[in-house]
């Protein structure tokens, strides 16, 4: 990829991060007619193991935004929805469709490499865009309201300075600086004191021809002691990612390897195992943190932060790239010309930020809370969350709403945070029933107290949830 060399320093709009976010973001704010500097460490292709199912409701954005080539012409696979595996037990969870075109959605799943390299490309060709291959080392500041050499105000951010290869310092200026700079951000605390919360790994690595059960389909292996995902990324390709809550085994000494042949492996399908074990040996086994961070207000004059580095859930709902994208598309509107005429009003940005904050909670609080608190169930670890666990999967197997609602949500369709309240305490109460049904009269005063044990369960799974999602 040609890197186009930045012979000016001043912009209107600094990214740092040419990832999802970063890269569409500069195709959004260059076409709105802004001078934009799109910054990233190395441009060439990256190579990850997450990020790699886009949900109808991203593919939406993608096309909102006039990206949607990004996801032609990289051997991508239609994805139509979710199969979910229990005890050898297969139910399929189709996009739902939509009820006034009769148009069955569809999601894409790829290697993620190949999407974001499209995405950077787009930005290049976008006029008003420049993008350098450099390395933020720090932000650019001045201060603010001075009153007798004291400093009354706060610091304000006027821009970046970069290291380029072979080690020259070079400095560019923006009113507003974006900062997208993923999940390990160096510049998160600038702008909030949350980190990340790191509940588990996972451990990710390619299948060679896999059958899978559903083709064109994600899968959820309910396994102990937590899920495993598959899917297809590309014509050859099935991405597997086992998550591994706690501390992670060793790779160096060979216990990771020994985890998952030994305690993974026999839960998988008939037909996946040997092409696990097979990649076992000629695979190398790489790992990423999964963690929740809630969102924040961006308070910080001169610079937001975004993506990943802002807002943080569970990749087992592939919720992550759907949300950056219709961050993209909010925060196209709300700092536009006509919204915003010149960045340099600083506080008239401040106050859009406030607004993004609490407008982009239609579509993150959906999918965050529930990417969340299906973890919890599906990576049961009592006895009521294994209760919950078999009343998900019982309520799945109804079909109709039961199925449209839960998918809808999942797949960034329905954004309304009240549907999926709604839904995951009919799962609740769906449970209690099944406990009653396959317990029998000996176990009428045990179930008695499971109602109020299993519905404490369910509460503490999602509100807490919910609760920070009310937070700045």
């Amino acid at each position: 990829m040609a890197v186009i060399e930045a012979t000016q320093t001043e912009f209107d709009i600094i990214i740092v991060g040419a990832g999802v976010l970063g890269s569409a973001a500069a195709k959004a704010f260059g076409d709105a007619g802004r001078r934009v500097l799109l910054l990233e460490r190395d441009l060439s292709m990256p190579d990850r193991i997450v990020g790699e199912l886009l949900q109808p409701g991203g593919v939406n954005a993608l096309k909102t935004l006039g990206l949607e080539d990004c996801i032609e012409g990289i051997d991508g696979i239609t994805c139509q929805g979710y199969g979910v595996i229990r005890d050898g037990q297969l139910v399929e969870i189709p996009y739902p469709i939509n009820s006034d075109t009769d148009e069955k959605p569809k999601g894409k799943s790829f290697h993620h490499g190949r999407f974001v390299d499209k995405l950077r490309k787009a930005a290049m060709n976008t006029e008003n865009v420049t993008v350098k291959e450099a390395t933020v080392s720090s932000l650019l500041k001045e201060e603010l309201f001075k009153e007798e050499d004291e400093l009354v105000g706060h610091e304000k951010v006027i821009g970046v300075t970069t290291q380029v290869k072979g080690g020259s310092e070079e400095k560019y200026y923006a009113p507003l600086t974006l900062v997208a700079d993923g999940l390990f951000s160096k510049f998160r605390k600038e702008m909030t004191t949350k980190t990340p919360d790191v509940r588990s790994y996972f451990v990710g690595f390619v299948m060679k021809d896999v059958p899978l059960p559903l083709p064109q389909h994600g899968h959820v292996i309910l396994a102990k002691p937590s899920p495993i995902l598959m899917y297809q990324i590309s014509t050859h390709d099935t991405r597997i990612l086992v998550d591994v809550p706690g501390q992670l085994p060793s790779a160096s000494n060979g216990d990771l390897k020994r985890y998952l042949m030994e305690e993974i492996a026999p839960q998988l399908p008939e037909a996946i195992r040997p092409q696990f074990l097979a990649a076992l040996e000629t695979e190398r086994l790489r790992s990423m943190p999964n963690g929740f961070l809630p969102p924040s207000v961006n308070n910080t004059e001169g610079m937001i932060v975004l993506g990943d580095a802002m807002n943080m859930r569970h990749p087992l709902t592939g919720g992550g790239m759907t949300v950056a994208l219709n961050d993209v598309v909010l925060l196209q509107d709300l700092l536009s010309p006509v919204n915003i005429p010149s960045l340099t009003d600083t506080q008239l940005v401040i106050d859009q930020m406030h607004l993004f904050h609490w407008k982009r909670k239609k579509f993150c609080t959906t999918i965050n809370v529930l990417a969340m608190a299906l973890y919890r169930l599906f990576a049961a670890d009592d006895d009521n969350l294994a209760v919950l666990q078999r009343g998900c999967f019982g309520y799945f197997q109804l079909g109709g709403e039961c199925l449209n609602g839960p998918c809808g949500l999942l797949s960034g369709l329905i954004q309304q945070p009240m549907v999926l309240f709604y839904h995951f305490f009919a799962v609740a109460l769906y449970a209690i029933y099944l406990e009653f049904k396959t317990g029998g009269w000996r176990k009428i005063p045990h179930n008695f107290i499971k109602v109020f044990t299993v519905l404490y369960t369910a509460s503490i799974t999602i509100l807490p949830y919910f609760y920070s999602e009310l937070q700045k």
